[in-house]
């Protein structure tokens, strides 16, 4: 006889596993007293079913006394469900190719997720731009709003912080064989044709690609997606084909402030430290500043800026039906963007090179 008594619930379980832990050898056959009993859970129920599984009894053949109806019926519910609940097994172990392996696999599955996302996009763009009436521009207008104007301060800052910084590196090596005013050359190259357009595209990438999941993700899990579906529309028209055009409107409008607020930040640092007035920097920039190269960077910049919305959308529309799947996928999508950004800027690298540019 095995009498047990006293409160049997969740907060308790650390004490009773001790006590159950601490009892002596069970015989074949033991029939359970709950006179004494309190109180039991589901919880505790089940670790008493456990212990007596693992001293070698059948815990659905232990015989049950003065239990009361309802404790008598948690504890043969839980009995009854035992055989569901199996041991915890360990994780499988794979070698380092098997992890490549499955790596790769998720990457090719993610890419090929956003081309496809790319292609719906497409279509459901050029459908609003064949037909204008049907594009939403209150809505358009109040991403402009939140991607353009509400960016320009931190675009302002960065590039205009980014500019004086290169322009001190590299006015410490210049100034060393007296070629200062080559500064103004690397300088004016260096930000428009490729700092610019990478430090908008990955400020843009963390800002409005993360807001754009947020948003999106927010709306389907509060239904908001199915409720448009209900009404007949389309929720790419609806949502994505609006952020995706303010982005890729606003990303070249912010890369040339970029352009200005970098050069800006380096004429301040040339004029004390390299003794290059303002004036001269700019007779300077005019010199050694082709056209080619602020174009390229301002190709460059819509993009990135429809790579950037093509994620961001992508994840936020594709994220899990909990609260917690929207935060790993607003970080998701911010890696994505950054790599994606990185990646693209290479293939422009090699194929402006092969071409002369």
């Amino acid at each position: 006889m095995l009498r047990i008594a006293g409160d049997w619930r969740m907060p308790h379980l650390v004490a009773l596993d001790g006590a159950l832990a601490a009892l002596p050898p069970l015989p074949a056959t033991v029939t359970l007293d709950g006179a004494g009993l309190a109180e039991l859970d589901t919880a505790a129920a089940l670790l008493l079913a456990m212990r007596l599984r693992d001293a070698g009894l059948d815990p659905t053949a232990v015989v049950l006394e003065r239990f009361s109806a309802s404790h008598a019926r948690v504890l043969d519910l839980v009995r009854a469900r035992l055989e569901e609940i199996g041991l915890a097994r360990p994780a499988p172990k794979h070698g380092v190719l098997a992890r490549i392996g499955r790596n790769a696999e998720h990457v090719w599955k993610l890419v090929r997720g956003h081309v496809n996302f790319l292609g719906v996009a497409i279509v459901a763009l050029a459908g609003a731009l064949a037909r204008p009436a049907t594009l939403r521009i209150k809505e358009l207008t109040v991403q402009l709003e939140q991607v353009c104007l509400n960016a320009l301060p931190v675009i302002v800052l960065v590039t205009a912080l980014i500019g004086m910084v290169f322009a001190y590196l590299l006015g410490m090596q210049a100034s060393q064989y007296g070629a200062n005013i080559f500064v103004v050359d690397g300088v004016a190259i260096g930000m428009t044709r490729e700092l610019a357009p990478m430090l908008v595209a990955i400020i843009m990438a963390g800002r409005s690609g993360a807001s754009f999941t947020a948003q999106l993700g927010t709306m389907k899990l509060t239904e908001e997606i199915d409720a448009i579906r209900t009404l007949g529309l389309s929720p790419v028209a609806v949502l994505v084909v609006p952020r995706v055009l303010a982005l890729m409107i606003a990303m070249p409008l912010l890369t040339f402030v970029g352009n200005v607020a970098s050069i800006g930040g380096a004429i301040i640092v040339a004029g004390p430290m390299l003794d290059i007035t303002p004036q001269t920097f700019v007779e300077r920039l005019h010199t050694a500043l082709a056209m080619r190269h602020v174009v390229i960077g301002l190709v460059k910049a819509p993009v990135f800026a429809l790579v950037i919305a093509i994620i961001g959308c992508r994840m936020g529309m594709d994220v899990r039906r909990d609260t917690s799947a929207i935060g790993t996928s607003t970080t998701s999508t911010v890696v994505q963007c950054i790599v994606a950004v990185i990646l693209i800027n290479a293939v422009f690298a090699i194929v402006l090179q092969q071409l002369g540019l």
